[in-house]
């Protein structure tokens, strides 16, 4: 009841008064009128019960008893719950305002201790992010403060936190400052655990040819690992393409989506083995009516071995030149040393075996074979000239035209026992020599310096000819070591 002390000789108000005041004694009356409002007790926290009563510009009055008024911002509040006069609520008592005397007291420090003594570490929140520093996101759990440092915001590191401002994201407390009222959170630990859970489902419902399209995550010497919902795969290098590649850059990047097919599956060892090329056209499907025995293409070189040239004739086949099928002519040790790999060439196919997938190709079967008439030109008996061009221990290759050479064995060297070839001829000499027989399937002369007569001859470097030296005549041992 408001009453206006102006008023108070109304004799309407004095008769209500009387009717109220009527059955209390005087004592009591006394007693009353010796009360005295009590100073605002909070408890052991810090904490006041109070009731709203005014609300004026950005401040709100509370009544929390005693002889004064206290106050707080009306921003304590929430935005969808605004204050209005009456609403009780537990205040947090702060400090005597300087300026006015009253009680500053905080609704949202109430809220936030009442928040911390809920929270443990390990539980999974919400938050809201609030701003960005440079060792992470700010969020705002409730109304407690929140840091999440960069390597925890994603599985991946985050370059730009730009995206996540004012965002609410699940996370995991996992520190709890009560002290500073602040907490740690994660968001990584909580994707580590869903990718897991879905790393155990996808596991066992993986199945060998299946086809599943994935993300490349990283890339080594020997393939790309590739994230296929959870869990990582490998393709191997030699699983990408049909073609030869050097490198798992040359045919993907990471971030690059791909689709892949699943080859093996080994729960045991968690290996999972993936491959690109198998959803691709095999090109040796059509390689049998593409490349036919005779048949003259052309290539790269992609690589050289000591056996031979790997020639690149499209993208997944290649073929191999032999080294015995680079030149008629010249003796090749090393591919290099005709071939350099990138050269282009031009080659003969010679076989084609689609079962082992290999093709034999040539170089030397696009030249004249100077084998061809061979038994006109060399016929048994013929005295022919030629260069010594090696020496081995049972004689000596001599050159009688380019590309054909002829063995002059070492039992063919004398009428008499040679024990050492090079004791009749040096590389480099010039000889005659007698043709003794010709093979054409073997591609073998064989040569003699026997029965040559007064016609044994050899011609040194420098072009002279002079007499084939004879081997000296062995002298007879005599017992003891003693020679005579």
């Amino acid at each position: 009841m408001n009453i206006d002390p102006h008023e108070l000789d109304n004799d309407e108000l004095k008769l209500e008064l009387d009717r109220e005041l009527g059955e209390l004694s005087p004592e009591d009356l006394n007693l009353m009128d010796a009360v005295q409002p009590s100073d605002p007790k909070p408890d052991e926290k810090g904490r006041i019960p109070g009731r709203i009563v005014d609300i004026r510009g950005s401040d709100v009055f509370v009544d929390i008893g005693g002889k004064s008024e206290a106050f707080l911002k009306v921003d304590e509040f929430a935005e969808d719950q605004p204050p209005e006069s009456g609403q009780r609520h537990t205040f947090m008592m702060q400090d005597i305002d300087s300026e006015t005397g009253l009680v500053r007291l905080s609704l949202r420090e109430v809220k936030l201790e009442a928040d911390f003594e809920t929270l443990q570490v390990g539980d999974v929140i919400e938050a809201r992010v609030t701003g960005v520093n440079l060792g992470g996101l700010e969020l705002l759990v409730k109304t407690a403060r929140a840091f999440m440092p960069r390597s925890h915001v994603d599985l991946e590191r985050v370059e730009d936190f730009t995206p996540f401002i004012g965002r609410k994201i699940e996370c995991q407390i996992t520190e709890i400052d009560r002290k500073g009222r602040s907490l740690v959170v994660s968001r990584r630990k909580i994707l580590e655990r869903r990718r897991e859970e879905m790393r155990q489902e996808l596991k066992y419902s993986l199945a060998e040819g299946q086809t599943r399209k994935g993300i490349v995550r990283r890339l080594t010497d020997f393939g790309a690992f590739v994230d296929i919902g959870g869990i990582d795969g490998l393709v191997h290098i030699s699983d990408m393409s049909y073609g030869r590649i050097k490198h798992a850059g040359d045919v993907v990047k990471v971030g690059d989506e791909v689709e892949v097919q699943v080859l093996k599956i080994d729960l045991v060892k968690d290996r999972i083995s993936l491959g690109m090329k198998q959803l691709t056209a095999d090109p040796w499907n059509v390689v049998e009516g593409n490349y036919r025995v005779g048949q003259t293409v052309d290539g790269r070189v992609v690589k050289l071995m000591d056996f031979g040239a790997f020639v690149e004739l499209e993208a997944g086949v290649e073929g191999l030149i032999p080294i015995s099928e680079m030149s008629w002519t010249q003796r090749i040790r090393h591919p290099k040393e005709l071939l350099s790999e990138g050269d282009p060439v031009r080659v003969a196919v010679l076989a084609v075996d689609i079962e082992k997938r290999r093709i034999t190709l040539s170089l030397k079967a696009l030249g004249q074979d100077p084998w061809i008439g061979i038994e006109e030109r060399y016929k048994a008996d013929v005295i022919v000239s030629g260069a010594v061009t090696r020496l081995t221990g049972f004689g000596a290759f001599i050159q009688l035209e380019e590309g054909v050479e002829g063995l002059l064995h070492v039992s063919e060297m004398s009428e008499r026992r040679v024990h050492k070839p090079d004791s009749v001829v040096k590389e480099g000499d010039v000889v005659k020599v007698r043709v003794k027989s010709v093979d054409i399937g073997q591609r073998r002369i064989s040569l003699s310096l026997r029965q040559l007569g007064g016609e044994e001859e050899t011609k040194s470097p420098g072009g002279s000819e002079t007499p084939a030296p004879s081997p000296k005549k062995r002298k007879k041992q005599l017992k003891g070591g003693l020679d005579k």
